[in-house]
């Protein structure tokens, strides 16, 4: 069963367990999916209301696409925990076998695809967050504060998985290309996450 149709409970507790996975990534993807949730919320409370009529196209297509990204972020739940398997069972693999260290480097790599593509689906939630900070309605101003204050939290929370496994590549030119690309979202995602949460903050307080 994928853990996304895990009752909350069963997903806590296999989380709170020793197993592997769940772990960082996989819970990070849940945040994402709570925060892109909050979006569809706020989109759909706004869709139809004459105060907002003009943007009446934007929340459509912001509803849509936030439903897709929840699904997204929800499927990588899984997607996380098949990346990290191969490097899981590499760390059993004896020290002294000439093929170790290419397997771990195969292993550590696909590790980080998972939390990589986890970081990409949240700054797309992150965006339609600061659209929703504009075009949304007042009454879900603090929705929309709390779907992109989890959006960070799963854009974050994935990258320290990438960051993790990049101590220990040996393939500097892959390591410091995946390094650059981690960092680029974290600059402009995590800092665009801040704005709309200092924006709705300074509204409601």
């Amino acid at each position: 069963m994928p853990f996304a149709e895990k009752s909350l409970c069963e997903f806590s507790e296999l989380l709170a367990s020793s197993a592997p996975v769940p772990g960082g990534g996989g819970a990070s993807a849940l945040v994402g999916a709570l925060g892109a949730a909050l979006a569809s919320m706020v989109a759909n409370l706004t869709t139809g209301k004459k105060k907002y009529a003009e943007y009446e196209d934007d929340i459509g297509r912001i509803l849509e696409k936030s439903n897709k990204l929840r699904l997204k972020l929800l499927s990588q739940i899984d997607e996380d925990a098949a990346c990290f398997a191969p490097l899981a069972q590499a760390y059993s693999l004896p020290r002294n076998d000439p093929q170790t260290p290419e397997l771990m480097e195969r292993a550590l790599q696909l590790a980080c695809t998972g939390p990589l593509n986890i970081m990409k689906t949240a700054a797309e939630a992150i965006k339609l967050h600061k659209e929703l900070s504009v075009k949304g309605s007042r009454l879900m101003i603090s929705d929309v504060g709390a779907g992109v204050l989890f959006c960070k939290s799963a854009l974050v929370g994935a990258s320290l998985n990438i960051f993790i496994n990049l101590r220990s590549m040996k393939d500097e030119e892959y390591a410091a290309a995946l390094r650059a690309e981690t960092e680029a979202l974290l600059s402009e995602y995590g800092q665009m996450a801040d704005e709309v949460f200092s924006e709705v903050f300074e509204q409601i307080k």
